[in-house]
């Protein structure tokens, strides 16, 4: 029997239905924009990809309205952030939690999704041992396939982008990267949060004790060095 329209279980599934349409909208006019042109000065994307390392974390911003929302919230440039899990190959593989599905993709495809191009990358201060390396690998394949949490809830069953990152890290190495906030502590940083949007987004009842970490909070951890951060040219002729 289907639920009653009235019923609680009716409910919750439709609030769901609705806030995956809406990343799936939002999604969508994001893999069409074109990225901005890149300064030429802008690093070449075989240069980047010649220096990385297994356990190098890399942001980008994407363009939906969602995650600049998320940008906008947490006063950075960035709003994804994914790690780097082989660098056998052409080009290195990116391990990211992304809608709808967490997943593999090649370091060039990532990058085609940021805004002008822009990525950083870090790598954690103290080296990493070929063990780690492959547990980072290891942790990260584990974590495949799960979809996608919108509600940046750092204790559900699903994942985003920053806690996958961080989970990985934390289970291969010991290091905790980024830090844990709750939803009042974060939206009460910046004065000019769009509250209006987080409170359509939440269905007007934004879990204020939910706890959660932010790309922007794995982009100034202590634990990190920088290792680059501009502008990447990149093509047809990269791999994407």
């Amino acid at each position: 029997m289907g639920k009653h329209p009235n019923s609680r279980g009716f409910v919750i599934a439709r609030r769901r239905h609705l806030r995956s349409l809406v990343c799936i909208s939002a999604l969508g006019m994001a893999a069409a924009a074109v990225a901005a042109p890149t300064p030429a000065d802008a690093v070449k994307l075989q240069d980047l990809s010649g220096n990385m390392q297994v356990g190098d974390v890399v942001f980008i911003r994407v363009t939906a309205l969602p995650f600049r929302k998320v940008a906008g919230t947490t006063g950075s440039w960035t709003n994804h952030v994914g790690i780097v899990i082989d660098t056998s190959g052409r080009q290195p593989l990116i391990a990211e939690s992304t809608f709808p599905l967490s997943r593999i993709t090649t370091l060039s495809r990532f990058v085609a999704r940021s805004e002008a191009g822009r990525v950083a990358v870090t790598r954690l201060k103290a080296p990493l041992s070929e063990v780690q390396r492959a547990d980072i690998a290891r942790a990260a394949r584990e974590r495949l396939h799960v979809f996608y949490d919108t509600g940046f809830d750092l204790n559900s069953r699903r994942q985003f982008c920053s806690r996958y990152v961080r989970e990985i890290l934390h289970e291969a190495t010991g290091v905790d990267v980024g830090e844990v906030e709750k939803f009042s502590t974060l939206l009460s940083k910046n004065p000019d949060t769009d509250l209006r949007f987080w409170r359509l987004w939440y269905f007007n009842r934004i879990p204020w004790e939910r706890e959660t970490v932010t790309p922007a909070s794995l982009l100034t951890s202590v634990e990190f060095d920088t290792i680059f951060d501009g502008s990447v040219k990149y093509g047809r002729r990269s791999g994407r």
